[in-house]
């Protein structure tokens, strides 16, 4: 079980987290898994506690019994919101449809021992974090709407497996990697600049991560934001 104590060097362990700081964590969490630190089964249940934390207060008992680097704060930054662009895809030019979620939108998906997707006709939120532990997760982007033109895709299969399927014609890009696991990505340029970028992050340990483009399925409408 996850640690419990007081917040080590957060200061404000009510402020609300961001996805910067759910990363470092998860960061701590992976270099704890691959030096042994924590076993699969304790790295899963701290993984998906950190992807569901909403303040620093519950973020920094997850990692408190563990090492790190120092000089990872908080991310406090209060920088400008980004303009809202109109929709790409499906729904691009459809008048008096939703308005787009806000820029620090984010969905989690967690399969344990189960499955969990998100698939057919839906808003893709700036980010979205999904966590296989001993089940699956399927992300199907090729009938979904595009609010934003780059969103990232933050994948971690442990003993699991996540499947993402994108349309032909968007950009596709990948930093992560596997840890006795595969991180199987199929990149790619979309020929058209105006074409949204998906990013895939994450790792995977004795599981999987896949991304890659289906054929047949594009989306349309891809200057919708210009």
């Amino acid at each position: 079980m996850p640690v419990t104590g007081p917040a080590a060097g957060s200061g404000v362990p009510g402020l609300r987290a961001s996805d910067a700081d759910r990363d470092r964590i998860a960061d701590i969490l992976r270099e704890a898994l691959a030096e042994g630190r924590l076993t699969a089964e304790e790295h899963g249940e701290r993984i998906g506690a950190a992807y569901a934390a909403r303040t620093l207060g519950e973020l920094e008992p997850l990692v408190a019994d563990l090492p790190r680097a120092g000089g990872a704060g908080p991310d406090t930054g209060r920088g400008a919101a980004p303009a809202h662009p109109r929709p790409y895809g499906h729904d691009a030019a459809r008048p008096g449809g939703a308005g787009p979620e806000g820029p620090g939108s984010t969905e989690n998906l967690v399969a344990v021992f189960g499955g969990a997707g998100r698939k057919g006709r839906w808003r893709v939120p700036c980010r979205t974090n999904a966590l296989a532990l001993f089940g699956g997760v399927e992300i199907d982007l090729t009938e979904a709407v595009f609010e934003r033109r780059e969103i990232v895709v933050h994948a971690v299969a442990v003993f699991g497996g996540v499947d993402i399927k994108v349309p032909e014609n968007v950009t596709l890009r990948t930093t992560g990697g596997g840890v006795f696991g595969g991180f199987d990505v199929r990149t790619q340029e979309a020929p058209d600049p105006d074409a949204p970028v998906v990013s895939v992050t994450g790792f995977a340990f004795f599981g999987g991560v896949e991304a890659k483009p289906r054929r047949g399925k594009r989306l349309k409408n891809l200057r919708a934001a210009g």
